[in-house]
C-alpha cells in the first residue's frame, strides 16, 4: 500500500514538473515576458545629431532616395537592393550583393534608429552616417561625393533646397570625385579647395540625414508572441491567435532561463545592441574579419561621426565618448541582431555562416572556441526536445 501511495506521489510530482517545464509560467517569468513585449518599447528618442530626423519633408525625400537606383555608379543599386520591403528590409543572401558581392550580410531595418552603433561591427555611430557609407563603397553603390551632388542638383534640386537650403555652386567641380573613389577620383578630390570639399560633404551628409528620417519610420510589427505577452501582462488567459503551444512555452522558458539566450537578446527588440564574440567561424575565402576591434578606430576617424562638423549636436556624443575602445572582448565581436522575424531570414550570423535556426541552436549548444579572441558562449546541455522547443519559440517572433 505504501509503495502504491509513493508511486502515485512520484507520478504526480513528475507530471507537475513537466507542466511547469512547458505550460505554466511563474510570476517571475511572467514579469520577464512583459519586458519582451513590443508594448514595452519606449517612444523613439530624438536624434540630436540630425535636426531633420523627424521632419516629414526630409522623411519623404529620404524614401525617394532609398529606392533610387541612380544613386549608384551604374544606375543599378539602391538602398532597397539589399533592404527589401517584403523581407523585413533585409535580403535573403548570405552576403549582400550591390555592384559586387560584399563581405557581410545585410541587417534588417525595423527600429534600427534605436541602435547606438550601426553595422555588424558598429563602425558608424548614427543612422545618417551609416546611410551614406554604402554609397561610397565600391562593392555597393560605388559612387563619389561630387557624383551624388551633381545628381541631386540635376534631379532633385527643388526638393533638396526646400529642406536643407541652397545647393552649393557646383560649376567647375569634377563630375566624379571623392576621398574613397578610384585613383583619378581621389586625385580630383584632393585638387578641390577645402571649402568646396566641405560644401560637398555637407550635401552628402544631408542625403544621409534624409534617408535616416525615412528609416526612422520603419518599425517592428506585433507578432503572436506579443499577443501572448499582452494577455499575460493583463492577467488573462491567452486565447485565439495569442495562444502558444506547450512546446513554444517550453522554448520560451528555456530562452529566458537555462539557455541564457536573454542575456544578449533582451528587451522588446530582443537585442542588447552590444558586441559579442560567440565563436562564429570565418568564411574561408574572405580576408580576416576582426569585428568590433577594427571598427573602433573606424568610427572615431569617420568625418561624419557625432563629434564631427556635420553633426547637429557634437555635445551629445555620450555613446561615442564612453564606448569601450580596447580589450580582448572586442576581437571578433559582432552586434547582437534582433531576433524579431529571424525565423524568416535565414541564413544567420554576420556572413551567413549558419544555414538554419536549428543549426544556430546547435552552435550555441556546442559553444565552439573562437578562431581568435575568446568566445563568451558556454556549452549548454540541451536535449533534442529542448532544441526543438527553442526553435519553435523563435518562430513565434515572426508570425
Amino acid at each position: 500500500m505504501r509503495r502504491s501511495v509513493r508511486a502515485i506521489f512520484l507520478i504526480s510530482a513528475f507530471a507537475l514538473l513537466a507542466a511547469c517545464g512547458q505550460g505554466e509560467l511563474t510570476d517571475a517569468e511572467k514579469a520577464t515576458v512583459a519586458t519582451l513585449s513590443l508594448s514595452a518599447l519606449q517612444p523613439l528618442p530624438p536624434d540630436p545629431t540630425n535636426r531633420y530626423a523627424d521632419d516629414p519633408l526630409a522623411a519623404a525625400f529620404g524614401a525617394t532616395l532609398f529606392f533610387e537606383q541612380r544613386l549608384s555608379r551604374d544606375g543599378s543599386v539602391a538602398c532597397s537592393t539589399c533592404h527589401l520591403i517584403d523581407s523585413q528590409f533585409q535580403d535573403d543572401k548570405p552576403r549582400s550583393v550591390g555592384l559586387s558581392m560584399t563581405n557581410r550580410r545585410s541587417m534588417p531595418l525595423a527600429d534600427v534608429a534605436r541602435s547606438p552603433f550601426l553595422f555588424w561591427d558598429g563602425r558608424r555611430d548614427s543612422l545618417w552616417a551609416q546611410a551614406i557609407t554604402p554609397m561610397e563603397d565600391a562593392r555597393e553603390h560605388g559612387g563619389t561625393r561630387t557624383f551624388y551632388a551633381h545628381f541631386i542638383a540635376g534631379t532633385f534640386k527643388d526638393r533638396y533646397e526646400n529642406i536643407f537650403g541652397p545647393m552649393p555652386d557646383l560649376v567647375g567641380l569634377p563630375a566624379s570625385a571623392g576621398p574613397l573613389g578610384d585613383e583619378a577620383e581621389k586625385a580630383a578630390w584632393e585638387a578641390m579647395p577645402a571649402e568646396k570639399q566641405a560644401e560637398i560633404d555637407r550635401v552628402f551628409a544631408n542625403l544621409g540625414k534624409a534617408i535616416a528620417a525615412f528609416e526612422r519610420s520603419i518599425t517592428h510589427e506585433p507578432t503572436r508572441f506579443d499577443r501572448f505577452a499582452e494577455a499575460i501582462k493583463a492577467g488573462k488567459e491567452p486565447e485565439g491567435d495569442a495562444l502558444l503551444t506547450d512546446q513554444e512555452i517550453y522554448g520560451l522558458r528555456l530562452f529566458i532561463g537555462r539557455a541564457s539566450c536573454i542575456n544578449c537578446h533582451n528587451g522588446p527588440r530582443f537585442t542588447d545592441d552590444q558586441f559579442h564574440n560567440t565563436g562564429v567561424s570565418p568564411v574561408a575565402e574572405l580576408p580576416p574579419d576582426r569585428g568590433r576591434i577594427t571598427a573602433v578606430a573606424q568610427v572615431l576617424a569617420d568625418p561624419f561621426n557625432c563629434m564631427g562638423q556635420f553633426s547637429d549636436s557634437p555635445d551629445s556624443c555620450r555613446e561615442l565618448t564612453f564606448m569601450n575602445r580596447e580589450g580582448e572582448e572586442l576581437i571578433r565581436a559582432y552586434k547582437t541582431p534582433s531576433l524579431r522575424g529571424a525565423a524568416t531570414r535565414p541564413p544567420y550570423m554576420h556572413a551567413g555562416q549558419i544555414a538554419t535556426l536549428e543549426d544556430v541552436v546547435a552552435h550555441y549548444t556546442a559553444a565552439p572556441a573562437s578562431p581568435e579572441g575568446h568566445s563568451e558562449v558556454q556549452p549548454l546541455k540541451l536535449s533534442d526536445k529542448e532544441r526543438a522547443a527553442l526553435v519553435a519559440f523563435l518562430k513565434t517572433l515572426a508570425e
